[in-house]
């Protein structure tokens, strides 16, 4: 008797390198970008979220799920790898809507110029 179910396919997909996408241009032009995926970003990012103890340091609110916290440049970086990696330029902030929505409205207005 044959098989009645057909081969599944894979839960997770992985893009293929060289897919064109949003990410990928915009690392063309900002170079810097591959330094979040450094362990030295990593650690650094882990050891800003433990100093803030998991708290927000615009709205206040603690936050148990890592994955919706960012370590986010006080001052921008612009590329400058000192600055980037600079522990004292980091605070913890909620991933939305703080980071989301009023820093990045905050940055466009031209407050971090």
């Amino acid at each position: 008797m044959p098989p009645r179910l057909g081969s599944a396919p894979p839960r997770l997909a992985v893009a293929p390198v060289d897919a064109p996408g949003k990410d990928q241009e915009r690392n063309r032009f900002h170079p810097y970008r591959a330094w979040y995926k450094l362990k030295e970003w990593r650690d650094l990012r882990w050891a800003t979220l433990v100093r803030d103890m998991f708290t927000c340091q615009m709205c206040g609110k603690v936050e148990g799920d890592t994955s919706k916290l960012v370590a986010d440049h006080d001052k921008p970086h612009r590329g400058d790898r000192a600055l980037f990696f600079d522990p004292n330029n980091l605070k913890t902030l909620c991933a939305s809507p703080c980071h989301s929505k009023h820093k990045q409205a905050m940055e466009q207005a031209g407050e971090f110029r």
